[in-house]
């Protein structure tokens, strides 16, 4: 659930829809937020270097 909450915010995010991408993001519970920063992390990023990615990214 929490990976499709974040894909979900990203494509928000990608769309220019903040308040949809914050929606998104609020909805992944503290256990799961921790593993998709461990998982960020084993690649050598963070949740800001995420979206700052996705920001560059947007059309």
């Amino acid at each position: 659930m929490a990976a499709g909450n974040l894909r979900d915010a990203l494509a928000a995010h990608a769309c220019g829809d903040v308040p949809a991408a914050i929606s998104a993001l609020m909805s992944i519970d503290p256990e799961s937020w921790q593993a998709i920063e461990h998982r960020l992390a084993r690649l050598g990023a963070t949740t800001a270097d995420l979206l700052h990615t996705m920001r560059e990214l947007r059309p």
